[in-house]
This record gives C-alpha cells, sequence and structure tokens, in this order.
C-alpha cells in the first residue's frame, strides 16, 4: 500500500509569513484543540467557496482545530431559486413567490434531518443553507460567512432573509462595504489562497507547456486569459469585447476558462451562449483541471478579472501570486487586492480595459513590475495562514458566552 502524501502544516508557511508568525498561530490554537467545527455550503466543487473551504478545513486540523465539512444537498429546483437568490442579493431582481420559499424551507428542513449539527461551533456559508439554524438547538456559536457582493441586496429578499440572520452569533463578510443593519455582531475577513494546492503550487516551464499543449492552446501569441465560473457577473462577454478592441493594436490570444458550479444551473446557458463566439484565437473552454488554470495563469502576459459584481474574486489573488498583472473589474473584493496602477488596474467600461491591455501588452517592463508588487502584495494580505488566524481569534471571541476551551 503507498504512503498518503503528508498534508501542509501551518509549519510550511514559514518560508512565506516567518517563523514567529507560525509561532503565534500555533499558540493561539492550542486552547482549541478538542473543539469541534464544521462548515456548511452547498458544494464541494466548482466556485471560490468549495476551494477555499477545502484547503482551510485541512489547515484548521493541522493546528489540531477538529474541522469537518459538510454539503447540503438540493434539486435542481431548490438551486434554480438559491441561484435567483444570489443574483437578487448582488442587486438583482427576484420574483419571491410563496411556492419559491416553500420549496427553499422544505429543503433547507431535510437536510437539516440529514445533518445533525451538534458541533461547538457551526459554520454555515452563503445563502443556500442559511435558514438551517431555525431547525437546531445550538450547542455551540453559529457563524454565518457570506461570501456575495452585499452592497445592494435586493430589498424584497433581504427583509426575508434577516431573521434568519440575526439568529446567528456572528457574520462574517469579505469587506466592510457590506455591512448591514443587523442585531448580529458583523466581522470582515477577506478570502484567501492556499499556496501549496495544484491550483498554486510553483510549475516548471515544462509542466506549463504539457499543460497547455495537452488543450492545444497556443502560444505563438501573448497570452490574455479570464478564469471564473460562467456567470453573467463575471462578465465574460465583456471580456471578449475587450479583446476584439485591444487585437487591432496588438496581437494576442484570449482563453476563456471556466466551470459550471454544481449549485449554479445557469452556468450551463452561459457557457452555450459564449461558446458562439469562439474562434481560432477566442479559445473557451469548460475543465475541470486545476493544473491547466495554474498554467494559464502563470503563461498569461495578463489576466483578467472583469466582474460587474464580485464578492471578493479569489482569481485575482491567484493570479497575482503567480506574477501575472491583473485587469480587474472596479468591483467589491477586487478593489481590495488590486491598487489601481501600482500591482494591476481597476477599470469600469470596455474601452477603459482595452487600453489597459493593450498598454500592458506592449510594456513587458510593466508587466514584470506589477506582477512583482501583485505577489508580494497576496504575500502580505491574502494567505490561508491568515484567515485560519482570524477564525482563532473569532473562536477566541466567544470563550465569554460560550465554553469552547478543552
Amino acid at each position: 500500500m503507498n504512503k498518503h502524501q503528508s498534508l501542509i502544516q501551518i509549519d510550511d508557511y514559514a518560508k512565506y509569513i516567518g517563523k514567529d508568525s507560525v509561532a503565534r498561530i500555533k499558540e493561539k490554537a492550542r486552547p482549541f484543540r478538542n473543539l469541534h467545527v464544521t462548515h456548511v455550503n452547498s458544494t464541494y466543487y466548482g466556485g471560490g467557496v468549495a476551494e477555499l473551504l477545502s484547503s482551510l478545513s485541512l489547515l484548521m486540523n493541522s493546528v489540531g482545530v477538529r474541522t469537518g465539512w459538510r454539503m447540503i444537498q438540493g434539486s435542481p429546483d431548490f438551486f434554480s431559486i438559491t441561484k435567483k437568490m444570489h443574483n437578487a442579493l448582488q442587486g438583482g431582481k427576484i420574483n419571491l413567490t410563496h411556492r419559491k420559499l416553500q420549496i427553499y424551507e422544505e429543503v433547507i428542513y431535510e437536510n437539516s434531518i440529514r445533518n445533525h449539527l451538534d458541533h461547538d461551533v457551526v459554520i454555515i456559508h452563503d445563502p443556500q443553507p442559511l435558514a438551517m439554524i431555525d431547525h437546531y438547538k445550538k450547542k455551540g456559536p453559529w457563524i454565518w460567512r457570506c461570501h456575495i457582493d452585499l452592497s445592494n441586496p435586493n430589498p424584497e429578499l433581504w427583509k426575508y432573509l434577516t431573521p434568519f440572520i440575526e439568529k446567528y452569533d456572528a457574520v462574517i463578510f469579505s469587506i466592510k462595504e457590506y455591512k448591514k443593519r443587523l442585531k448580529t455582531p458583523q466581522l470582515f475577513f477577506m478570502p484567501a489562497i492556499d499556496p501549496f494546492s495544484i491550483k498554486n503550487r510553483e510549475l516548471s516551464k515544462e509542466e506549463i507547456d504539457e499543460r497547455l499543449c495537452h488543450y492545444r492552446i497556443p502560444t505563438d501569441l501573448p497570452l490574455v486569459v479570464q478564469v471564473s465560473r460562467f456567470d453573467r457577473w463575471k462578465d465574460p462577454e465583456g471580456v471578449i469585447q475587450v479583446y476584439k478592441l485591444a487585437r487591432k493594436k496588438v496581437e494576442c490570444t484570449l482563453v476563456l476558462l471556466g466551470d459550471v458550479a454544481l449549485d449554479d444551473p445557469e452556468g450551463e446557458e452561459v457557457y452555450k451562449s459564449l461558446l458562439k463566439q469562439q474562434e481560432e484565437r477566442i479559445i473557451i473552454l469548460s475543465r475541470q483541471d486545476t493544473a491547466l488554470v495554474n498554467a494559464l495563469q502563470r503563461k498569461a502576459a495578463v489576466v483578467f478579472q472583469k466582474s460587474i459584481r464580485e464578492g471578493f474574486g479569489l482569481t485575482v489573488a491567484e493570479a497575482m501570486w503567480k506574477g501575472t498583472p491583473v485587469i480587474g473589474g472596479d468591483a467589491g473584493g477586487i478593489r481590495y487586492q488590486i491598487e489601481d496602477g501600482i500591482n494591476g488596474f481597476l477599470v469600469s467600461s470596455i474601452n477603459e480595459a482595452a487600453d489597459r491591455l493593450v498598454k500592458l501588452l506592449k510594456n513587458k517592463k510593466l508587466r514584470e513590475q506589477m506582477g512583482k508588487k501583485g505577489k508580494e502584495t497576496v504575500r502580505e494580505k491574502f494567505l490561508m495562514s491568515r484567515l485560519l488566524e482570524q477564525y482563532l481569534d473569532l473562536f477566541s471571541s466567544f470563550e465569554t458566552v460560550y465554553r469552547l476551551k478543552a
């Protein structure tokens, strides 16, 4: 039998954050070595939340916090409704009928029967499992972590969700701009990346070339890349328009790589609509291949994340970690990652984005400068070790209310 590969430990982060920081995190974790924590979300694959939880749950276990990760189940109708909720929380319209709410609450109840959440700490992610709190007698703190851009939520939907939210002991949003009038205390944790994951680890030139060759992605011209779920809020059509403007001045190849999240029934529709615009130098791929993501972000001359609404946009930090300059939509958490003109560009229009793309493609020195500053930004602010420490601090704050110590 083959030995299992050893899991990443907090000590592995020492080369990025220093031994003193690692020691501090270990000391903060020590009182919670018998704590039983679970994260709950709606999918194990597709989108930044699932990716974040995959790494965070293991890193929590590595410091002795017993941490699980559960997914709720639901019918296509349920996920169609929660996708509409997701869109409405980001400012879209929703027809909040009695039938929709009935389906939502029935599926939530069914999941509460399947899942025995008697943990010391329960962390619920995003609106899909939000209402589960209605069906449990809390043993310890329940935390709602919302990863969505809440700058302008639909008022009717927000009114419906608020009574559920206010049953939680704490709410975590990505940035302070999403703060709401709630009885529940609010905290702000920016997401983070795992530098050791397949998507983010170092790759050799041979490994990069092999992945791109496998998918027949030409590299004779500079690559312009966007990696995102196929979601209209990510504005993939806008990226294609930007590319068509820019290539009038500089030759390049565009690659849109995405996947269809299991809890996003609109993704397939968006993907199929984009395929109609595919041509020799516009490559649109739906693949579940994190090594390909890594290779593209490293090989790219420029990476886009041209979101219209964005809770945070971890793909920005992922590309910056690889030393690649990023052009991001001036929205949500992207603003907290990109310092315009310093480690990337923020844009608000098609023409502005095309202008910045041409500028970067024509100036290799500028690309290198921005890429170097971008990587340092991620090292300082957006590694998983920082997120782990924030959760440990939060657990510590609950000691006066709940007995969390062993």
